[in-house]
């Protein structure tokens, strides 16, 4: 069962009424999930420009790839992660809200900001995680089954390094022919991250069997876990721990 966005927010407003009338309604809802679901990822080779592990103070990515749940859940168990946090960027702060950019005409794309220890993991080293694993980035405007450019793929760059590094694998990987198709994803300058409503953050961690994270996401965890076991952190970081 393909869950889209409409489900997803009716799902989401399904959860929001367990508190009141009892968590067998989430337990009822959750038994309709498949108990397994093949996600696609692909084994791809590492960036050939890169910045070199170093210590430093903490640094930040934002990456946009679909429904940020699963992007989330990607990234807290990486290792050298101290932080993710879901979100919006590419609009205005006076629309990052969940409804609104849930229309499609807000220009925010639904996101995850990353903090991270460069000493521990590199930025490109998180690119190639966010390319194999935590979405498919050669599906314009969208995620499996949702829809519109809130969904969409999308690199926002903090400097210009970042910039240099990012565009330089998207050309590596094209040139290679890593995936089927051409990769899609965009890259703009991040002009602003705004945190999305608590009870987005951690949405993976809290809800395991919800059916949308069942299908779509937790196969993303595996796959992190099988191809990237030296970066693969058994204890995810959380929001709520790193406040």
């Amino acid at each position: 069962m393909l869950l889209n966005r409409k489900m997803r927010q009716s799902l989401i407003a399904l959860l929001a009424a367990a508190a009141a009338v009892g968590a067998a309604v989430v337990a009822v809802v959750a038994g309709s999930a498949p108990a397994n679901a093949a996600e696609a990822a692909a084994v791809i080779a590492p960036p050939q420009v890169n910045n070199q592990k170093a210590k430093g103070p903490l640094q930040t990515a934002v990456f946009s790839g679909g429904c940020f749940w699963g992007v989330q859940g990607v990234f807290e168990h990486v290792r050298g992660v101290r932080q993710v946090v879901s979100g919006y960027a590419g609009g205005e702060k006076n629309t990052a809200q969940y409804e609104t950019v849930s229309g499609g005409s807000t220009g925010h794309a639904e996101s995850v900001q990353i903090t991270f220890d460069p000493a521990e993991v590199s930025y490109g080293e998180l690119l190639q995680v966010f390319f194999s694993v935590a979405h498919d980035p050669t599906q314009l405007n969208r995620q499996g089954p949702d829809s519109g450019t809130q969904y969409r793929s999308d690199i926002f760059t903090v400097d210009d390094n970042q910039k240099s590094i990012a565009q330089a694998y998207i050309a590596q990987l094209d040139k290679a022919r890593a995936f089927p198709a051409k990769i899609v994803t965009r890259i703009d300058p991040l002009k602003g991250f705004y945190p999305a409503e608590a009870y987005h953050q951690d949405f993976l961690l809290h809800n395991p069997t919800y059916p949308y994270i069942v299908y779509n996401d937790l196969p993303k965890i595996d796959n992190l876990k099988r191809i990237f076991p030296a970066q693969y952190n058994e204890k995810p970081v959380t929001v709520a721990a790193a406040r």
